[in-house]
């Protein structure tokens, strides 16, 4: 474009006039006003992408992953310690760990709850929907006890992929009962998400990490399935009473009938394994951490879930099994595989494309009016001036006409 420009500008050097003055003063107009929209061009296409980059890089979004990968990191610590204790102790107990999480629900935050006084007091909650923490509770002691068991049946594949299953469930129940809706990038997202869980597994496979084949795969790929709907249905419910109710009430409540419901079943189907245990310092410290990390997971996760979402959080500790195999590689021994590397990173990204636009809640729908409301209301409004008591002049007026209408 320069070169054309210096060459027309030659030619009409060679005869100058004003016409040709003129015609030189509008080319280079042209010329200009093709640069300057180019150059404007170029900054808005730039302006957009830092737009996009800024969103993408947000604090909210740093906060986001920071949250969520600190609930991976409990997740990763209560999956180590609850792996050392079986294989280097034997020790396969995890209703009892789980009563033991529950037991510090119930002392800390149900006691919470004791000290309330009016509506928001464990007598108040109790008697107006005690029968829906009951479900709650029964559901997430069954997901936690379905999903561990599950590891005797089937493979660690099945239960990484089937794990998964929740998260379109979840999607499902927040878009029926909490009414988010999602848009086209969130769903690209999730899928970017569970294409880096696919890596991860094909990484354990090329690393060796599947050589028990499971006693009945039908049967804990079922568990797998079962266990990963009724998380979703718990985190459903815990994402709906923290944003309307109250965090303590809900992890009270879970501690309370969470407590009651591991208690008896830990009495009916693990007392036997509980008596086999041979205590030392060392079981009970890995008891304790993993008491710990269950306890923090199950205080830190009601938080995440207000500032974000249930499914946001779902997808976040995805990166949960990649922090245990980290830890693995020094404690058990496992084979290295650069496309860990790469599942992480590519769950990061599907977990930052969501967390990069909001979901929307969608306004309920109001009641449809009848067709004739408009003049039922009409004609009411009809009668009751009808009814309103008559002024001195209109009385008068009545008496007249009754008079001479008279016989």
């Amino acid at each position: 474009m320069i070169l054309i420009f210096e060459k027309k500008a030659s030619n009409y050097s060679i005869c100058f006039s004003e016409k040709n003055h003129t015609e030189i003063i509008g080319f280079i107009n042209i010329i200009a006003n093709k640069i300057v929209k180019c150059g404007l061009f170029r900054f808005s296409l730039k302006y957009i992408q830092s737009l996009y980059l800024r969103k993408l890089i947000s604090w909210y979004i740093l906060k986001t992953i920071i949250l969520g990968q600190m609930l991976s990191l409990f997740i990763c610590g209560t999956a180590v310690t609850s792996q050392y204790l079986a294989e280097q102790y034997q020790v396969n107990t995890p209703m009892f760990q789980s009563f033991i999480n529950y037991s510090l629900l119930l002392l800390v935050y149900t006691t919470m709850l004791a000290f309330r006084t009016g509506n928001d007091s464990l007598l108040q909650i109790l008697k107006q929907r005690w029968w829906k923490y009951v479900f709650l509770g029964l559901a997430d002691v069954e997901a936690n006890y379905m999903i561990v068991k599950a590891y005797q049946y089937t493979t660690l594949t099945s239960v990484q992929l089937l794990d998964c299953f929740g998260i379109p469930v979840l999607m499902a129940l927040s878009w029926f009962i909490l009414r988010a809706r999602y848009k086209l990038i969130h769903f690209i997202a999730v899928a970017i998400c569970l294409l880096g869980v696919g890596t991860m597994v094909g990484a354990d496979i090329l690393a060796g990490r599947q050589d028990s084949e499971g006693s009945d795969v039908v049967i804990g790929d079922v568990l797998v399935l079962l266990g990963a709907s009724l998380y979703a249905i718990s985190n459903v419910s815990e994402e709906y009473i923290v944003k309307n109710l109250s965090r303590v009430e809900f992890l009270g409540m879970v501690g309370l009938f969470g407590t009651i419901i591991s208690g008896l079943q830990l009495a009916i189907v693990e007392h036997k394994d509980i008596m086999k245990i041979q205590w030392n310092w060392k079981i009970a410290l890995l008891f304790t951490v993993f008491a710990l990390c269950m306890f923090g997971l199950y205080s830190f996760m009601p938080v995440v879930i207000k500032v974000t979402s249930a499914t946001s959080v779902n997808l976040g500790i995805l990166t949960a099994d990649l922090y245990s195999l980290f830890f693995g590689l020094f404690l058990f021994f496992y084979k290295f595989s650069g496309l860990y590397i790469l599942s992480f990173v590519v769950i990061m990204v599907g977990f930052i494309l969501y967390c990069s636009t909001p979901t929307r809640t969608a306004e309920p729908t109001a009641l449809p009016q009848p067709v004739g409301a408009g003049l039922d209301n009409a004609a009411l409004k009809i009668e009751e001036n009808d009814r309103l008591p008559l002024s001195h002049s209109e009385r008068k007026v009545m008496q007249t006409q009754r008079a001479g209408a008279g016989p």
